[in-house]
């Protein structure tokens, strides 16, 4: 039997050694970032780098000022959970004691350390240790956190896409939540029952705005996505109310309009909860008509009963439903607010209203400090 070079067996051992490092480098940065790992990787490296620093402080504190310091405090509040992080604290204090003692005292020259430097170096680390804090309260990593915000984000949005719809149709909504933020408290959850034949969607304006009502409106664009299609269009509402009361939340109502529209004959029906009164254009008479269908909010009391407005889409027609933050405003009357909208959505008309949804929300309600959507469904 031929026997293999010495050569060709080392060679094939420091291969694998150097690939299992590498996959173990790997999952370890992996796992850290997922909040699954310790922190004794970025714990090893930024202690290292403490007194890597405080020599290049003592050999050229012109270029390496002892202020330096700040950079693994702040990378460390960043990367490290509170405990790792107050070890990484100590060497730095003691590295600054080091760079003290060798270069002198701060009045015989330039690159001392001086109680402003303390200062610094003292209320970066505090500010680190805040934010240390704060993630290991959440148990999310810096990393993880934006990305998990990111990811809730993009579910609100996926869950309020239209369904598309048949030849001779076309809806459309825009969203603007309060204060340019990306979390909102009104959502929109639609999808076709029937075989396809139906279009139900819900406008929801949940309590609060921005970010302090975002949290509950992707819990509930989520319930009532599931809610939506499994039950009898009269029923949706019934049941939404009965689970926001199920919540317990000390501000928990919410506003809805329930839109059940049959995509062949046009007929349709509003229900809603507490909600502002849909808009519809008549393209006949070219007026613009209210259509208000009553009801309670949701989350305030069981056995609340939901009672449906009708009417029917015909060629041309239009029919626009909105949130308060639209058309309320301090000092005007909620009927000012709606005739503004229908203003400017009368300059559509003409030419379409594909496209206008976010155009309208700019012209009507561009800085108001609320959460604004606009739904549009007409028909060609």
């Amino acid at each position: 039997m031929a026997r293999r070079p010495v050569g060709d067996g080392f060679r094939a051992r420091w291969r694998r050694t150097v690939h299992r490092a590498r996959v173990g480098l790997r999952k370890s940065a992996v796992d850290y970032f997922r909040g699954d790992a310790a922190d004794w990787l970025a714990l090893t490296v930024l202690t290292i780098s403490v007194p890597l620093i405080a020599w290049g402080t003592v050999l050229a504190p012109q270029w390496c000022p002892p202020t330096t310091l700040v950079l693994p405090v702040l990378v460390g509040g960043l990367l490290l959970r509170p405990s790792s992080l107050l070890l990484l604290y100590g060497a730095s204090a003691a590295a600054m004691v080091v760079e003290s003692a060798v270069l002198g005292p701060y009045r015989d020259g330039v690159g001392r350390v001086t109680p402003g430097t303390v200062l610094v170096v003292a209320a970066v680390a505090l500010a680190g240790l805040i934010v240390a804090q704060f993630r290991a309260r959440v148990g999310v990593p810096w990393m993880r956190g934006g990305t998990m915000l990111f990811d809730l984000r993009e579910r609100i949005r996926v869950q309020s896409r239209l369904p598309r719809l048949p030849d001779g149709w076309h809806a459309e909504m825009a969203l603007r939540p309060a204060g340019g933020q990306s979390f909102s408290g009104d959502f929109v959850v639609a999808t076709r029952t029937s075989g396809g034949r139906i279009l139900e969607a819900v406008l929801t304006d949940v309590s609060g705005k921005g970010m302090d009502a975002g949290s509950r409106a992707l819990l509930l664009s989520g319930a009532f996505g599931g809610l939506l299609g499994s039950l009898p269009p009269h029923a949706f509402l019934t049941a939404a109310n009965g689970y926001l009361l199920r919540q317990n939340w000390d501000e928990g109502f919410a506003t809805s309009v329930h839109l059940v529209l049959d995509l062949e004959t046009g007929d349709y029906e509003l229900l809603s909860a507490g909600h502002l009164p849909g808009m519809q254009l008549s393209a006949g008479t070219g007026r613009w008509e209210e259509k208000a269908a009553e009801g309670p909010l949701l989350g305030v009391y069981d056995g609340a009963e939901f009672h449906s407005v009708k009417g029917t889409l015909r060629s041309g027609d239009v029919l626009l439903l909105f949130t308060d933050g639209l058309v309320e405003a301090a000092g005007r009357d909620l009927t000012e607010g709606i005739d503004r909208l229908i203003g400017e959505a009368d300059r559509y008309v003409a030419h379409g209203f594909r496209g206008a949804a976010w155009q309208l929300i700019e012209a009507v309600a561009k800085d108001v400090n609320d959460d604004r959507a606009l739904l549009i469904v007409c028909r060609d």
